[in-house]
């Protein structure tokens, strides 16, 4: 077969899009997209997660960044979500039975806002209803009556002793102890020295009769503290009375309000307790200690009496028109489950209910919560929160400081609020595999996969539908509309981006990179009307030069001579294979010299690259196939008596992949044989065991960077790359590649065989085996199998000549 066989066609090398199909002048003409593009599968996954209502059915989004998976998850979670009802508002309370552990109540959407509203209304509307009441002349009047009636007979029965002591001779005065019984019988209390100067028998009768008096004393006194404390509870009663009177009326104006509602009516009955029973408290408007069960400066303190009675409305759904969609782009613990919140007080942290702050949870509560797998791993604790909430159905709070708390401290204990949410996780395929593979409780809390794929079909829907994207695009965005030849030369990008020429990708982050940097370059040159065809050939070139610093200095390497690339004449053993590197958002094609040596022996093919630990697995892996594809075509008969070595020269880094395998083999049966291989020409395939050549990555970048080797060491119209035939289809090649094809100045070729790349590049027949298993004479394999033969004989009689040696030295 001739060279000119093997030649791809022009029209292969790179598919154009006609602005005819549009059947538009410009994308103005067109209806704005508002569905997704290309990802049936992904949706139809996601349409169904959301709306099973079966436990364990959260979804997990999979596929790479650009891919729109984000975005469109949330737009059709927020379609959905606007279908299914309202979830409740949920509060916190206090909890007047244990007040370390504040009440959940549930309520209507809505409803949880004005609770909150009401109850604060009721605290003013009591607070001055207790200052009335208590500074009321009723009021007044019934406790003045009750502590005059109190006093009055309290000093009626201290007169009535007082005047039995004096008829006895004796009187009350006070001391540190209290009330005490003095003798005085002239109305003078004896003192000391008058009572020693009394008879035993006069101070016996005295002591006698004073003990008696004072007795009676003790007792009169206990008869009135214990007159004195019923007069305290009447005070007390007559308090309960009065705020019961003042405010009960009130209370129940919100018990009817909000009968619906068991535990907000059982919460105001307790309140409306809680007032009757701690009345002093609302008496001075001064906090007194609650009976709380632990110390109040952990567990908090409020600013006024009646805080503890406010309502936290902890989540309110009010004007939600739907479920939620929550999208946390922070998931730590505090944001997933809420926190609550100190504050400094006199040195001391402090915390009460209404410092309860609600997490995402809380929030997506009755709808969807959206979030970030990698963010979500990478936050201390939170995946396995998250999973614990999953599975109890139940968000409890939680903090970091609860994982490594070393020392028991008290805090509050919210009621855990029941948990109904569908958890979508956003993240690659890499985490989704991992964590199927390495987490058991994964696969059944997330049952669901949305896969996103990075191409679609190219047809003529799908052209339109990228029309429309754009059409969108510049709506949404104020920019000029774009021509059909704008339009088409997008469409094309796309293809180019898929690697596919039957293919357009559905990373749209890069097509809507794209858009914008058209309609600016349109703009910034006097185009600001209609973006065209040649605004998106400018943004493509100058995206390119903002990040081709490093293919350009090594372009001036090759050119001066430092990287040696020969593009001309005929070397035996050294080949041009080709690579790339991806520099963040560009990738380099570039060529690499490959070459070979071989020797009689019995090593085989030596990688260089794997002996100083610069080959990755998958490039060791070519190599060894090389040893198979000798063995299969040569060693059939006789054994493989060769040591041969491969080098990337000028290769520093590591090496990986299989894509120079064929350029190797080549190199190698070049080396073995003797005849050169053409300079001029690049190879890039891999390779299996029976000489098949097989397709690899980024062809259309290695073809260009192979180009632009020859431009700068200067095109001679015979230079060209090999590709792999099954690759034909991966050709996206620039406008300028192309038109140096069809001006005959460069050329690309593909092959299915190495037989065929080796005719193209020895210029000779590869030669098929005949039925004495010999190659014909003047091809390749004879040569090769030729050498391979001289080598074996000089092997062996290289060893007979060692045997005999040692025999006589024997």
């Amino acid at each position: 077969m001739s060279i000119n066989d093997f030649e791809v066609p022009v029209h292969k090398l790179r598919w154009v899009c006609d602005p005819a199909i549009l059947g538009i002048e410009s994308s103005a003409e067109l209806e704005a997209a508002t569905e997704p593009i290309g990802q049936e599968r992904a949706l139809s996954a996601i349409d169904f997660g959301a709306n099973i209502s079966s436990e364990g059915y959260n979804i997990f989004v999979l596929g790479p960044v650009g891919s729109g998976r984000t975005t469109i998850a949330r737009q059709i979670l927020q379609d959905i979500a606007a279908q299914r009802p309202t979830p409740a508002d949920w509060c916190y309370a206090y909890n007047f039975r244990d007040p370390r552990s504040p009440v959940a109540l549930r309520l209507d959407p809505g409803d949880g806002r004005r609770l909150a509203d009401d109850v604060d209304e009721l605290i003013e509307d009591i607070t001055q209803a207790i200052e009335n009441v208590f500074d009321s002349d009723e009021y007044q009047e019934q406790r003045d009556e009750l502590l005059r009636e109190f006093r009055e007979e309290r000093t009626r029965e201290m007169r009535a002793f007082e005047k039995k002591a004096e008829e006895a001779g004796f009187t009350i005065g006070r001391s540190p102890a209290g009330l005490v019984v003095a003798p005085a019988p002239n109305g003078e209390v004896i003192t000391p020295e008058q009572y020693e100067q009394m008879s035993a028998e006069e101070r016996e009768e005295l002591d006698k009769r004073r003990g008696e008096l004072q007795d009676e004393l003790l007792d009169l006194m206990q008869e009135l503290r214990r007159r004195e404390k019923e007069a305290r509870k009447a005070l007390r009663q007559l308090d309960r009375q009065t705020i019961q009177f003042a405010t009960s009326h009130l209370i129940d104006e919100l018990l009817k309000k909000y009968a619906r509602y068991d535990a907000v009516v059982e919460h105001l009955r307790q309140m409306k307790d809680d007032l009757v029973e701690n009345v002093a408290r609302f008496r001075d408007g001064e906090e007194h200690t609650p009976p709380f069960p632990v110390p109040e400066v952990f567990i908090g303190t409020t600013h006024t009496p009646y805080d503890r009675y406010r309502i936290n409305a902890l989540v309110v759904n009010e004007g939600l028109e739907g479920a939620p969609v929550v999208f946390e782009t922070n998931p730590t613990i505090d944001n997933l489950t809420g926190e609550i919140e100190y504050q400094t007080r006199m040195g001391a942290l402090t915390t009460d209910f209404t410092m309860i702050k609600p997490g995402a949870l809380h929030r997506a509560n009755g709808g969807y919560l959206i979030l970030e797998a990698e963010a979500v791993l990478r936050r201390p604790f939170a995946w396995e929160t998250l999973k614990r909430c999953l599975k109890n159905r139940e968000v409890k709070i939680e903090s970091i400081q609860d994982q490594v708390r070393f020392i028991s401290t008290v805090s509050l204990e919210p009621e855990p609020i029941p948990l109904d949410v569908k958890v979508v996780l956003i993240g690659t395929s890499l985490i989704y595999y991992l964590l199927y593979e390495y987490d058991d409780e994964f696969g059944k809390l997330f049952k669901v996969k949305a896969d996103f794929n990075t191409v679609m079909d190219r047809s003529e829907e799908t052209i339109q539908a990228y029309a429309r994207f754009i059409a969108a695009k510049c709506q949404e965005e104020d920019l000029p509309p774009f021509s059909a030849e704008a339009v088409a030369k997008v469409v094309e990008h796309g293809v180019r981006i898929a690697s596919d020429q039957e293919k357009l990708t559905t990373r749209f982050v890069e097509v809507v990179d794209l858009v914008r940097e058209s309609a600016y370059w349109a703009m910034r040159n006097g185009n600001g009307e209609l973006v065209q065809g040649e605004d998106v050939q400018n943004a493509l070139e100058q995206s390119i030069w903002r990040s081709n610093r490093v293919e350009e200095r090594l372009l001036e390497l090759i050119e001066q001579g430092t990287l040696l690339i020969v593009t001309e004449g005929k070397v035996p053993g050294q080949i041009n294979g080709l690579h790339v590197a991806a520099l963040g958002d560009y990738t380099i094609g570039m060529p690499t010299r490959i070459t070979a040596r071989s020797s009689p022996g019995t090593a085989g093919v030596i990688n260089i690259e794997r002996e100083v630990k610069l080959s990755g697995p998958i490039h060791d892996k070519g190599v060894l196939i090389l040893s198979g594809y000798l063995h299969q075509k040569y060693a059939s008969d006789q054994p493989l008596s060769c040591a041969a070595s491969i080098s990337f020269e000028q290769s520093y880094s590591q090496v990986e992949g299989d894509s120079a395998s064929c350029a190797e083999l080549l190199a190698l049966l070049s080396s073995i044989s003797g005849i050169p291989l053409r300079q001029d020409i690049a190879v890039t395939g891999s390779v299996d065991q029976h000489g098949t050549v097989q397709a690899i990555g980024e062809v259309t970048r290695k073809i260009e960077g192979f180009f632009e080797v020859c431009k700068v060491k200067g095109l001679t119209g015979e230079q060209g790359v090999v590709i792999p035939a099954a690759n034909v289809r991966n050709m996206m090649l620039r406008e300028e590649v192309v038109s140096a094809v069809e001006a005959g100045e460069f050329h690309v070729w593909a092959v299915q065989t190495v037989d065929e790349a080796l005719e193209i590049l020895t210029g000779m027949p590869a030669g098929e085996m005949d039925a004495t298993g010999n190659y014909p004479v003047g091809t390749v394999h004879h040569a090769v199998r030729s050498r391979l033969q001289q080598m074996a004989k000089t092997l062996r009689e290289y060893g007979r000549s060692d045997t005999e040696e040692s025999k006589e030295e024997s």
